[in-house]
């Protein structure tokens, strides 16, 4: 019997098409398993969430955005990465856009009231939000909606059915609202709506999963006592760790410590280059798709001081700059940062200024080429050190900057800001 005829012996073929589906089923295993644990802080109910997934079901996962702000950053990124994951995963993943939510302001993390956002300043906010989503998931496969679609058609006895579903103690009991009660600050009656509104946005597409971070958990665990109300299976709840932006505090655009997953290569790479070196693993765990069993050899490597904390930087920051704009740019940036901050030499591009030929005031120069939003700002810069002219360090912000005819000279201020005026 030749070899061919042993392979078309049916017991044979069975035992290949067992292989091939149990090793299937392996693959899927440790996804599901980097699924429900990488960055996840809790699963309620986790059982259950595992049981429908192991059941094979097709499952409905909800995440939701305000558009308080037209950018997506690093941190918005992390639960829409673990969308792409179930995504990959066959299950169905719908984008809420809360269009009206921002109204009224998610004050989950926030020590005042936010300030109501016009219909104007929200549909601005959002123009871009698919093409900047479009680099994390495949929009083919994804269901977008905007829960103005329901929210404005409530009437006062539905919103009166969700209000008695919670005490005023249950919402004041939040550690925010509970902060700015002691202290006797402000809480506006539209925000105890909030956590009402994102419930019910479960209860209006039917969501088998929401995911968020560790400020959404009150809102999302709200969302299945809503869901109960109306008669639907509560959803699951997956709440993610929340990433520390380049301040320290939570990645927000309220605070403007933000890396956007827009930003350009270079400013991408030279602001990951600029953090504390402690936030790197988070940064690797959270931003990037290096296996958890390498990251641990990182953390090992970098506590044992047996590598530089500089070149793991440069390796993170080469790594996420690839995920949004590819291996080209990221290698580009690498390049780029070595060239002005390790070889000392300036960018291989920078914007170029025409002014009339003449005696600046060394302020208003600094102001009028953008590199400081202000003459004082410039003054502090210059102050401390910050302000290079022709790669020499200028303390002294008094100093009048002569440019003759036909003559350029190079400004930096800050780390990252460089500028060549001509005459």
């Amino acid at each position: 019997m030749d070899n061919n005829d042993f392979h078309s012996r049916p017991a044979v073929l069975c035992f290949i098409q067992i292989y091939k589906k149990r090793a299937m089923k392996k693959s899927d295993f440790s996804k599901t398993e980097e699924l429900l644990q990488r960055g996840v802080v809790e699963i309620n109910v986790r059982e259950h969430l595992e049981e429908r997934i192991k059941k094979g079901e097709k499952l409905r996962i909800k995440f939701g955005i305000d558009p308080t702000g037209p950018d997506i950053h690093l941190g918005n990124a992390i639960p829409i990465r673990k969308l792409r994951q179930f995504q990959e995963l066959g299950h169905q993943i719908v984008f809420l856009i809360g269009d009206f939510t921002a109204r009224i302001g998610d004050t989950s993390d926030k020590t005042a009231i936010r300030q109501p956002m016009s219909e104007e300043e929200i549909a601005e906010n959002m123009k871009t939000y698919k093409k900047q989503l479009a680099k994390i998931l495949d929009l083919d496969k994804t269901e977008f909606v905007y829960n103005s679609e329901w929210l404005d058609k409530l009437t006062h006895k539905e919103i009166l059915k969700l209000q008695s579903l919670f005490t005023v103690a249950q919402m004041v009991e939040r550690e925010n609202f509970k902060g700015r009660f002691k202290e006797k600050k402000p809480i506006g009656l539209q925000e105890l709506s909030y956590p009402l509104m994102q419930g019910y946005d479960s209860v209006a597409i039917k969501a088998d999963v929401e995911i968020g971070g560790t400020d959404q958990t009150f809102n999302m665990m709200a969302g299945r006592d809503i869901q109960r109300a109306f008669r639907q299976e509560p959803q699951d709840v997956i709440t993610l760790r929340l990433l520390e932006g380049t301040d320290g505090r939570k990645m927000s655009k309220s605070y403007g410590n933000i890396i956007k997953i827009m930003d350009e290569p270079n400013d991408m790479y030279g602001k990951i280059m600029s953090m504390k070196d402690e936030l790197m693993i988070d940064y690797f765990v959270l931003c990037t798709d290096i296996s958890m069993e390498e990251i641990k050899e990182i953390e090992k490597e970098l506590k044992e001081k047996r590598v530089n904390p500089r070149d793991i930087k440069a390796r993170l920051a080469k790594e996420i700059v690839k995920i949004y704009h590819g291996e080209k740019f990221s290698q580009d940036a690498e390049k780029e940062f070595d060239r002005i901050f390790r070889d000392r030499e300036l960018p291989a591009e920078m914007p170029k200024i025409k002014l009339e030929a003449g005696q600046y005031d060394i302020l208003d120069l600094l102001v009028k080429v953008k590199m400081s939003p202000s003459k004082a700002e410039a003054k502090r810069l210059i102050l401390q050190g910050g302000v290079k002219i022709e790669g020499k360090e200028e303390k002294d912000w008094h100093k009048k900057i002569k440019i003759g005819k036909g003559e350029e000279i190079n400004i930096k201020a800050g780390k990252r800001k460089f500028v060549r005026i001509s005459a």
